[in-house]
């Protein structure tokens, strides 16, 4: 094995994120920045939830997945994913996040490169690979609380109501605004310590791609849930348009680690090769 990351990880490495929200019912009084921002702010209560995730990202081109993710009291995720970009494995990749580690579990492909083994372990931990990873494509956004995500349009300075739409057949109001990263920032200040650590995370991974305005749409169910929300902006290197469907939260997610004889953990391979 050489010491570059075989392409079955490296194409999964840039599809593993997520994105949550929860929202509110818009009442007659309540303005399209309020129903917003009080979606927002219910995002704080989730402590799990279950997604479907769709579009068109940089380098991994068309992409499709399902993921399961736990927030709290621990984070670990679950997803499954598949893209058509340059940067994607071939086939179906699987994703699990699970104590600090992730896991990209490749089949036969990742099989060919990795003397047998299916999976491959990244440490998120802090270790010296796991930091070499993270220049590379930033696994550790796994880490981050997806909801923050959802939050974005709180910024937007044009929000408006765009009309009531069916998604998976349930009624939802539908909303849409755009926001420079600029805005987003200067939202921050009157949020506490905590959002703010999560919203900026956010907003670093957007810097990294080389975003410099969103335009986002937010879809809010009767039962104060977001049931959909889409992301579109221009990247260095090519459109953003991903559109994010919630299945279901707040359901129990139990999530494991791959059996250790089918892992390849890059820690390993790393001091093999200084060794040699």
């Amino acid at each position: 094995m050489n010491k570059s990351i075989p392409a079955a990880g490296l194409g999964a490495l840039l599809l593993a994120a997520g994105a949550v929200g929860c929202g509110a019912e818009e009442s007659p009084e309540m303005t399209p920045a309020a129903a917003v921002a009080k979606a927002a702010k219910n995002t704080e209560d989730i402590t799990s939830l279950h997604y479907r995730m769709s579009g068109t990202a940089p380098e991994s081109g068309k992409v499709k997945g399902e993921a399961s993710m736990r927030l709290k009291p621990t984070i670990a995720m679950s997803m499954k994913v598949s893209a058509s970009g340059q940067a994607a494995a071939a086939g179906e990749t699987e994703i699990r996040l699970v104590d600090k580690a992730m896991y990209i579990g490749g089949g036969a492909e990742m099989a060919k490169e990795m003397d047998g083994k299916t999976w491959m372990k990244f440490d998120l931990s802090g270790s010296e690979a796991g930091k070499e990873l993270d220049q590379l494509g930033s696994p550790s956004q796994a880490e981050q609380n997806p909801a923050a995500e959802s939050t974005f349009l709180t910024g937007a300075k044009d929000v408006k109501k765009v009309g009531t739409e069916k998604v998976d057949g349930v009624e939802t109001t539908h909303y849409s605004g755009t926001v420079t990263l600029a805005d987003l920032r200067a939202s921050l200040k009157k949020e506490d310590a905590e959002t703010r650590e999560r919203r900026e995370k956010s907003i670093k991974q957007y810097e990294k791609m080389g975003v410099d305005k969103l335009t986002m749409d937010m879809w809010i169910d009767g039962d104060d849930h977001t049931k959909q929300f889409r992301t579109k902006g221009d990247t260095d290197k090519g459109p953003l348009d991903m559109t994010i469907t919630f299945l279901d939260y707040n359901e129990p997610v139990e999530i494991k680690a791959p059996p250790a004889k089918d892992v390849a953990d890059l820690a390993d391979l790393f001091k093999d090769l200084d060794a040699s």
